[in-house]
């Protein structure tokens, strides 16, 4: 990874970070730390800042939802990227794609979201990240 780069931030990242109890939690904490010390320039959506913290709220408890949401104010650099119109549109063209079982919504728009930002890499735990073509962290 370069110094710098902008890196994706999926829910299943932060999920595993929120949650000791993760199954991904130790590689997610080894991969965030890597990140920070190479400076990564880090971006999530609105759609997955909603998923997460609905996740966080429904299987851990709504304190863990709420003092994950208020950490996000505290990274310096995060961007919070808008979800457009057009990148529902474009999200839905994935489903057409026979060998992405099980796609949510969220990763759809995530995909083309990313794809606008021209941003290459994405710090997530699922395979459809790698199976449309983006570089892996975690």
């Amino acid at each position: 990874m370069r110094t710098g780069e902008e890196v994706f931030v999926d829910s299943g990242g932060w999920i595993a970070l929120a949650l000791s109890r993760d199954p991904h939690h130790d590689r997610a904490r080894q991969a965030w730390e890597a990140l920070r010390a190479a400076g990564a320039r880090l971006r999530t959506s609105i759609p997955v800042v909603l998923e997460t913290f609905t996740f966080l709220d429904r299987n851990a408890t709504r304190d863990v939802a709420l003092s994950w949401k208020e950490s996000l104010s505290g990274l310096r650099g995060l961007r919070v990227l808008d979800c457009k119109a057009a990148d529902l549109e474009r999200g839905w063209s994935y489903f057409e794609r026979t060998d992405l079982h099980k796609l949510s919504a969220v990763d759809a728009t995530s995909f083309a979201i990313m794809e606008r930002e021209g941003i290459r890499r994405a710090f997530a735990f699922d395979h459809h990240f790698a199976a449309v073509g983006f570089l892996m962290v975690g």
